[in-house]
């Protein structure tokens, strides 16, 4: 038997913004907690028609490239010293992920560690989850309908906590908000979005649904992401990017992979405040040859590449001009990366809750390879 869920409902379109005040009435949030960040804020994003409610709402906009258990309990406090009664998420990855930790500890009872995934926390999470409210302004991490947060905890861990309950109340799409965005933001955040097709439809899960969503989303993306990080004000380009990009989010059902079990382990080392979509730019192709002897994945590796349009060239090869072609950095050295963390990062990845759904069953050695490709 197999479970398969979508569960959220979501606004997509330009000027989807518009529909923030019906979603809070409709969810019944009188005195929400605005979770943001000081860019978000200077981009004007806040101003934007029908984002209104959110200048006068208590706020909390010192987020960090990766959300960390430190922030987590200070919007925590803002929450509670404000008397909100539900959240409103804007901004990318890290805001929304902030945001869920927030609307977690809001309702349940003791420290963040407990709820993690990998230390049996996922049935502790209830239905208790402060309603929350998603308003990506970036096009890539799928947060906005994905069920799960990646935190740092206070010692340095990266963890994933993982519910159903955990995904927003509702998401508000609006592909106008992505049209400043820097094209370098434009390519890491989109070359995360197609990391999460390819490794969730590679995943060895059962979930045919999530796999013609993944194989969708990887579509639009291969083909509009070079679009839009070319002319940013593109909107056609922008309304797929944006749209693989929730996509993915969607095929987070099914799992990930080996590319995000070494990411998040890389994003654990705060010092170098790693971008997560950059560091899982890099490490696609390596992976994607690594899995490539799964005689699973190679078959939908190959399907990949017609989806794609690639005769002569594979799809790792295909990922790394991509990566060339938008400007991402192509080794991890070049981001302060060195080998004595290596045991450290494989160490994490082997523990990361996407290791196991990867298709092949890596050891500490091919993370070790893997890394070593990319230095």
């Amino acid at each position: 038997m197999h479970i398969i869920n979508y569960l959220t409902t979501i606004a997509f379109g330009a000027g989807a913004i518009q529909s923030l005040g019906t979603a809070l009435e409709e969810l019944k949030v009188t005195r929400p907690l605005l979770i943001s960040d000081h860019g978000v804020k200077a981009a004007g994003l806040l101003d934007v028609t029908g984002a209104e409610i959110l200048q006068t709402t208590p706020a909390y906009l010192e987020v960090q490239t990766n959300p960390t258990e430190a922030a987590v309990k200070e919007a925590l406090e803002v929450y509670r010293r404000e008397g909100c009664d539900g959240i409103v998420a804007f901004g990318g990855g890290s805001p929304i992920d902030l945001a869920k930790g927030v609307a977690l500890l809001a309702t349940h009872p003791g420290e963040l560690e407990q709820y993690a995934a990998i230390y049996g926390g996922i049935p502790r999470i209830t239905s208790a989850v402060a309603p929350l409210i998603a308003i990506p302004t970036t096009a890539g991490t799928g947060s906005e309908v994905g069920r799960a947060a990646l935190i740092t905890l206070e010692d340095g861990r990266k963890l994933g906590f993982i519910s159903q309950y955990l995904i927003p109340r509702r998401t508000i799409c609006d592909p106008e908000l992505t049209l400043g965005l820097p094209p370098f933001l434009t390519a890491a955040t989109g070359l995360d979005a197609l990391t999460h097709c390819i490794e969730t439809y590679l995943s060895p899960r059962y979930n045919p649904p999530a796999e013609a969503i993944a194989m969708d989303g990887f579509e639009r993306l291969w083909e509009s992401l070079p679009k839009a990080y070319a002319d940013g004000s593109n909107l056609e380009a922008r309304t797929d990017v944006m749209m693989g990009a929730l996509q993915g989010g969607l095929t987070f059902q099914k799992g990930l992979g080996a590319v995000h079990a070494l990411s998040h382990a890389l994003g654990g080392l705060s010092a170098l405040k790693l971008h997560h979509g950059t560091l899982n730019a890099i490490l696609m192709p390596p992976v994607l040859r690594a899995n490539a002897s799964d005689p699973t994945a190679a078959k939908k590796i190959k399907r990949l590449e017609r989806i794609a349009g690639l005769s002569n060239v594979s799809l790792a090869d295909a990922f790394d001009s991509l990566n060339r072609q938008l400007g991402v950095p192509t080794t991890l050295s070049e981001l302060g990366v060195t080998r004595d963390l290596f045991p450290w990062i494989c160490e994490r990845a082997l523990a990361d809750h996407s290791h196991p759904t990867n298709p092949r069953d890596l050891t500490q050695q091919d993370y070790v390879e893997i890394l070593e490709s990319v230095m």
